[in-house]
């Protein structure tokens, strides 16, 4: 529509130019006002041979100006033959252009009561249709219209949007009295619309609906109402990302923009079946930001949600194929672009995330958050998952005042036989440009470490889990944890310290820590490994474990046996060969190399492993103080032997793949290990 005003205009210079006799006549005009649009630059000629039935009509004008609809135009050039209609009238069909755009036609008849124009192009159509009994009303008739013929219209109302794709079908009417306000109003039928703004904060694709529309300008102020309904289509504006359904959705907004403001929309109504009820008001900044939002929301049926309005906000966390069901209810204010209040109503709400990191089952209460006044509220919960970890049953009492929302007292969960116990929690909502922040401390009392070994798929471990962790703190998708934990199995104990954890519930998890071992059973340990006998006890580190995904990526580890009194050092010759095997090592023996499968078992000194993995590649290191026979020159030693007969095993490549050295574990597992003699 990119013309709409040019036909009015063009009878006003033919009811003010039309010669009564003549081969040629030139007119220009400096300047033209009417009560839609300014022309300047002006000049008309029509050439009409003697005796013909119609002449040769061109019209130029240098610019066009129809400020209150927003178009303006330069180079103006139509050029059509003039005839009359036999009835007093006059008719006029050509090509129109301005400028670099797209030439179109436009198709004018002048009639002694009325005036009827139309522009085409290709298969859409723009009609407009004037009485000359109501000069200051327009009718316009849309068919097939591409939406950037009104760019111009929707600029006055939303000065960043830019139309991209889609049609628009309609009855429009256009009333502009001199000394009244602009007013557009009438029906519209939007297909396959598509938009973007200046800086790509909100986009649109294929949107289509219907909506009764009623637009003013004012002298002080826009106002706005649209009611129809939505099919189809969708729309990203900032992290929210809608995708509509088929089904129609009924939307109705009332807004007024005051000049040199936001828009303010005292009435917004939503209505997409069970899934989501809204109604509200809400007000923007002049750069559309969120200003205010005042919204009562109702879901009877949550499982639509997550595919229709959530994904973009749960996709930043990870969660964008997270599964839901249940009933919400759901209040919340929004002052100066921070939130205000909150009230959420849970009726049995099911959470399950697909990839198996989370499940909650049966939420049901209150969630209620307030930044100014005090507030309380109790949310439960019949149980749940954590990463494959079943835990029971919890009530969680809440408090809410300043802006954060705390625990009131102390919760308990069931877990693996134990209990984690949560104090202190404070959680603060995103605000501006800060994310969401929570702390809270953490106890670990008692949690069998074999049901978490079986959960996770782990060798059968044995033992308990307890530990406590004061503080946790939660920002910018990090969690950090103060103090540590302590494992005790394998009759010693692993502590972790230094824990943390990168995009917990998001893509490519990870995990950073350092562990102590101190003391462990090595028979119970190469038992559970199916790894060949060790006896003895081992200590040692790994510090700057790093993983990814939960596949360690970097760390430094020192593992080495102490003597202990009263404790045998032995190893069965299936060890040594599987030590040899995943280490890249040989194995040494006093005796003649044929006489080594006579013994079940030897008789050790020590043995220490070092690992430095980076890059997946695993810098192996021994002994410190190996035996000089095989140190450094020849490699370096793994198990120094004691006894007869004495073996050791020493370790030739201190570069390892990390991937092959996993295949080589994993092979162990299997018995494919095969010694090497020297």
């Amino acid at each position: 529509m990119s013309r709409p005003m040019l036909p009015l205009l063009i009878v006003l210079l033919l009811a003010g130019f039309w010669p009564a006799q003549a081969r040629t006549l030139q007119a220009r005009i400096a300047k033209i006002n009417t009560a839609v649009a300014t022309l300047e630059g002006v000049s008309v000629r029509l050439d009409w041979p003697a005796q013909a039935t119609q002449g040769d009509l061109e019209l130029h004008a240098r610019q066009i100006d129809a400020v209150d609809l927003g178009y303006h135009y330069r180079d103006v050039h139509w050029r059509c033959p003039l005839q009359g209609d036999g009835q007093g009238g006059w008719r006029c069909d050509g090509v129109l252009r301005s400028g670099r755009s797209q030439p179109l036609r436009l198709s004018l008849a002048l009639g002694t009561a009325s005036t009827d124009a139309v522009l085409t192009r290709r298969d859409a159509r723009f009609a407009l249709r004037r009485q000359a009994a109501t000069p200051d009303f327009t009718a316009l008739e849309l068919t097939r219209v591409p939406v950037a013929w009104v760019q111009a219209l929707l600029t006055q109302a939303w000065q960043d949007a830019r139309f991209k794709s889609g049609t628009l079908d309609g009855l429009l009417t256009v009333r502009a009295p001199t000394n009244a306000p602009l007013r557009i109003d009438g029906q519209l039928v939007a297909k396959a619309v598509g938009l973007d703004t200046t800086d790509g904060s909100i986009a649109a694709e294929n949107l289509g609906g219907r909506f009764d529309i009623d637009y003013r300008k004012l002298q002080a102020t826009s106002l706005l109402t649209l009611d129809g309904e939505l099919r189809g289509g969708e729309f990203l504006a900032g992290n929210t990302y809608v995708a509509l359904p088929q089904s129609p959705i009924a939307l109705d907004i009332a807004g007024e923009q005051p000049i040199g403001e936001g828009w303010r929309l005292p009435r917004i109504a939503w209505r997409d079946g069970n899934a989501l009820v809204a109604e509200g008001s809400a007000a923007f900044t002049p750069a559309v930001d969120l200003g205010a939002l005042d919204l009562r929301i109702s879901s009877r049926d949550v499982s639509p949600l997550r595919e229709r309005y959530l994904s973009g906000w749960l996709g930043l966390f990870g969660l964008g194929d997270l599964e839901l069901a249940g009933a919400l209810d759901l209040s919340l204010r929004v002052d100066d672009g921070r939130l205000a209040a909150l009230d959420a109503g849970l009726h049995e709400i099911a959470l399950r995330d697909p990839q198996g990191r989370f499940r909650f089952d049966r939420l049901d209460g209150d969630v209620r958050f307030s930044a100014s006044s005090a507030t309380s509220s109790d949310l439960r919960w019949q149980g749940g998952q954590l990463y494959g970890l079943d835990f029971g049953a919890a009530t969680w009492p809440l408090a809410s005042r300043d802006g954060t929302l705390r625990l009131r007292e102390a919760v308990t969960v069931p877990m693996l036989g134990g209990s984690l116990r949560f104090d202190g929690l404070a959680l603060r909502p995103p605000a501006g440009d800060q994310g969401m922040t929570m702390r809270f401390g953490l106890s670990l009392d008692r949690l069998d470490v074999g049901k978490l070994a079986q959960a996770l798929d782990w060798p059968a471990f044995r033992g308990e889990l307890s530990g406590r962790i004061p503080n946790a703190q939660y920002a910018n998708d990090r969690l950090d944890f103060d103090g540590g934990l302590e494992m005790h199995v394998f009759d010693g104990s692993v502590r972790v310290s230094a824990l943390s954890m990168e995009r917990p519930f998001g893509v490519a998890p990870t995990l950073s820590a350092d562990l102590a071992l101190d003391d462990l059973d090595l028979l119970a340990l190469t038992e559970v490994f199916d790894f060949g006998s060790i006896t003895g006890r081992l200590d040692g580190r790994i510090s700057d474990l790093r993983l990814v995904d939960w596949n360690a990526t970097a760390f430094d580890a020192d593992l080495h046996t102490e003597r202990k009194p009263g404790v045998r050092q032995r190893i069965s010759q299936r060890a040594v060969q599987n030590i040899s095997s995943v280490g890249d090592a040989s194995f040494i023996t006093s005796l003649q190399g044929q006489l080594i499968g006579l013994f079940d078992d030897f008789g050790y000194a020590r043995i220490g492993i070092t690992c430095r993995l980076a890059n997946e590649v695993c810098e192996m290191g021994g002994l410190h103080s190996a035996d000089s026979s095989y140190s450094e020159a020849k490699g370096f030693t793994i198990v120094e032997g004691s006894g007869v007969p004495r073996l050791n095993v020493v370790g030739f490549n201190r570069q390892v793949d990390w991937p092959t050295l996993l295949e080589r574990l994993a092979a162990v597992g299997k018995g494919d290990v095969k010694p090497v003699v020297e």
